[in-house]
């Protein structure tokens, strides 16, 4: 009869029952000593689970405290930056204020100089648009001609590289295929 850790296991009796079953004596015996070493060695107790129990009851309390008195500071450093960022943001408020009525006059003065060399600049560029059409109206002739030669060339180029990636792909294919058949070979 043992008793380990307030657990009492009957060895002689668990070696009869082993060796009724089947099992040689001396391997019922190793089997029984191996269940000892492991309830001896593994096995947690009532008193064991209880004892633990209270020290995490412990522990929880400590850290709720821990988390209590974070949270109250916390909410304080909270409260101070809530104020601190209240009066950063009126000043900078009345300084942005200030700035864009700075800013306002200094662009209403230069939209109007804009507006003015905008109105050069537009009729200006009116005279080079219509030269250009004119121009682009003959060139754009030219290579309409010359465009459909070239796409004609093209879709002749096309056609045989569509026979050429045809052929490529069947090719990849019965490659792919015989590789397959060849690693279910080997499997």
């Amino acid at each position: 009869m043992a008793q380990t850790s307030n657990v009492v296991y009957d060895t002689h009796a668990a070696v009869r029952r082993l060796a009724a079953a089947g099992m040689p004596e001396p391997h019922a015996e190793a089997v029984v000593r191996e269940q000892v070493h492991l309830i001896e060695h593994n096995l947690a107790t009532r008193a064991d689970i209880e004892k633990l129990r209270q020290e995490a009851k412990v522990d929880i309390a400590a850290v709720r405290a821990d988390i209590e008195t974070l949270r109250l500071e916390t909410k304080a450093d909270i409260e101070k930056l809530r104020q601190e960022t209240r009066a950063d943001i009126e000043k900078l408020r009345q300084e942005t204020k200030a700035n864009i009525e700075t800013l306002r006059q200094e662009t209403k003065a230069d939209i109007e100089t804009l507006r003015q060399e905008t109105k050069a600049n537009i009729a200006a560029v009116r005279a080079d648009i219509e030269k250009l059409r004119l121009e682009s109206k003959a060139d754009t002739e030219k290579l309409r001609l010359e465009t459909k030669a070239d796409i004609a060339a093209v879709r002749a180029g096309i056609e045989t590289a569509k026979l050429g990636l045809i052929k490529w792909m069947v090719a990849t294919n019965i490659t792919l295929v015989a590789l397959v058949i060849a690693a279910f070979k080997l499997l």
